[in-house]
């Protein structure tokens, strides 16, 4: 289940008390995407039971956000041990999200979404 947060004390708790990866939903009740995303984060939530899901309203927690250089809605985060080690900006499909969330060792992969795309000059 995807933990809406009220207050920079409560991430902090959180963020403190997790010993794995903490997937981080910023968000704004007003955006479209963000409407899109919050179903495939809440799917995500119960297939992935280990992992922390939280929903950060940026309208709400503007320091917070600013804190994490969000500038675009939604933009998902991935932190570990206090460390940005990935973010999603934009409500991709949720196979993305999946391919994030995936690994051998229960790490979350580093390779970005750039990496996950073709690009026609690398064709030629």
């Amino acid at each position: 289940m995807t933990q809406e947060v009220t207050s920079i004390e409560e991430f902090r708790e959180i963020i403190d008390s997790n010993t794995w990866v903490t997937v981080v939903d910023f968000f704004a009740t007003w955006c479209w995407p963000c409407k899109m995303l919050s179903p495939i984060m809440e799917e995500l939530s119960e297939e992935h039971k280990d992992i922390t899901f939280l929903k950060v309203d940026v309208d709400e927690l503007p320091d917070l956000a600013w804190e994490y250089w969000i500038t675009a809605m939604p933009t998902i985060v991935f932190i570990k041990d206090w460390e940005v080690i990935d973010t999603v900006v934009w409500a991709y499909p949720k196979e993305v999200f999946e391919e994030k969330l995936a690994s051998e060792e229960g790490q979350l992969r580093s390779n970005s979404l750039k990496d996950q795309v073709t690009w026609i000059s690398d064709e030629e």
